[in-house]
């Protein structure tokens, strides 16, 4: 596979204060990998480095195999308050035209027909003209992440993506997930890895800084790794829930 990004030693952080230190990681295409830490351990830190919205402090973010930033598709963590805005589901997706190569001050013909298209893959175009203050939380994140893969990017990522979300559509974002990477590289941070630890490809706990594991197994080591209790899901006959203890 084609190496897409290169981060090489990165410390990055806000104002004075360091967050991440010393980050290595390579991300090739068809990658999904899953980042797990504690909170503040710096996990979106690490994801606006990659998207350029912070400037590290040192290291080199590099990009190779003719990627470009255009070629990200971000899904940031979100807030209640995001769906406060008056504005209707089609113009929110049509609005992830407007990156540097698709541009053009207004939308054709062809772009509105592109929104129909990957609402109707979603199974969304119920939806086309309500506003986004009237979606449940599962509706929403199904439109921000249309608006994400409409311009077609080689990479998704994702932070947080089942915040304020039922359970039902965190199965369905499973699936979703699966059948993106099968076109894109995926970056998913998520404080519940272990629902679809069978859809990720490999694991790296970030606190501070970076560990990376060359598996998708969550194991004894990389609970260790991430110093903090991990909701796990064991599925099987009667799923059930499994919850890592702390250290006293």
């Amino acid at each position: 596979m084609k190496k897409i990004i290169e981060l090489q030693h990165i410390t990055a952080g806000y104002d004075e204060k360091t967050v991440l230190f010393d980050v290595n990681l390579s991300v090739y295409e068809n990658d999904f990998i899953g980042i797990i830490g504690p909170n503040g351990g710096g996990k979106t830190t690490l994801l606006k480095a990659i998207v350029q919205l912070l400037k590290p402090f040192s290291g080199k973010l590099i990009f190779e195999n003719g990627f470009t930033p255009y070629d990200i598709g971000y899904l940031p963590q979100r807030s209640k308050n995001d769906m406060d805005f008056p504005i209707t589901v089609a113009e929110v997706i049509e609005s992830g035209l407007m990156s540097g190569r698709f541009r053009k001050g207004f939308f054709i013909k062809k772009d509105k027909s592109a929104v129909r298209q990957i609402m109707a893959e979603m199974g969304i175009e119920h939806l086309t003209h309500k506003t986004i203050d009237a979606l449940s939380g599962g509706e929403f994140q199904k439109v921000m992440l249309c608006r994400c893969i409409i311009s077609n990017p080689k990479l998704l990522i994702l932070d947080e993506p089942n915040t304020f979300v039922d359970h039902n559509f965190e199965t369905e974002m499973h699936h979703l997930l699966q059948e993106l990477n099968k076109k894109m590289a995926i970056i998913m941070v998520s404080h519940d890895l272990g629902s679809i630890s069978d859809a990720v490809k490999t694991i790296a706990c970030v606190n501070k800084t970076l560990t990376y594991h060359d598996e998708s197994e969550i194991s004894e080591d990389v609970l260790r790794a991430y110093d903090c209790p991990v909701e796990l899901i064991a599925h099987g006959d009667v799923p059930h829930r499994v919850l890592k203890k702390h250290d006293e």
